[in-house]
């Protein structure tokens, strides 16, 4: 499962406390945790939840961001990449599902590559949202918008699962189905 979250804590306890309770419920459901490779705010507080569970955590991290965003040195697997696309590739090779915790640009921005991945076909993976305290609502609300506004789909839209749990995450995880959509373009393509 790959996680996408923030550097920062954010400002109340719950987010990290919805950090934890995700690595501890991914390493409970003998998920390995693929995440940005930090040791600090939401993504090491996954991390190291995950970890102190029995869990397996693999980082992916740019090399100009080791020192930046400390590099989790205590993880199963630690890999230093050139770039940032190269980061975000290697987490999509080697993760089977995707989720976002709440964050900043980053973590929106990798998590809508990854959306729009879904929807041009290039994988067929589940994308959810952690949606802790409704932190996601607005960005739901945009998708909606989108909808409505005839910018997606219905079933691109349907690629986009919003949840308010971890335990929910885990539960999903285990009877999502990839939709039936029509490949607009192959991944051997790009």
């Amino acid at each position: 499962m790959c996680v996408f979250c923030g550097s920062q804590p954010g400002r109340d306890p719950a987010y990290l406390g919805a950090a934890v309770a995700v690595g501890r419920a991914l390493a409970d459901a003998g998920l390995t945790v693929v995440f940005g490779g930090g040791r600090i705010g939401m993504m090491g507080a996954v991390a190291d939840a995950a970890l102190a569970a029995g869990g397996e955590v693999v980082g992916v991290i740019p090399e100009a961001l080791t020192q930046r965003e400390i590099a989790h040195s205590g993880l199963t697997e630690l890999r230093v990449v050139r770039t940032m696309h190269e980061r975000k590739q290697m987490m999509a090779d080697l993760a089977d599902a995707f989720v976002m915790l709440p964050g900043g640009f980053g973590t929106f921005e990798e998590f809508c590559e990854i959306l729009t991945w879904a929807q041009l076909g290039i994988h067929a993976k589940p994308c959810v949202l952690l949606n802790t305290k409704q932190y996601f609502a607005p960005l739901v609300a945009m998708f909606d918008h989108a909808l409505a506004e005839g910018f997606l789909r219905p079933e691109h839209r349907a690629l986009a699962t919003a949840v308010d749990d971890p335990h929910a995450l885990v539960a999903l995880l285990a009877t999502w189905q990839a939709p039936d959509l029509p490949q607009l373009v192959a991944a051997e393509d790009l």
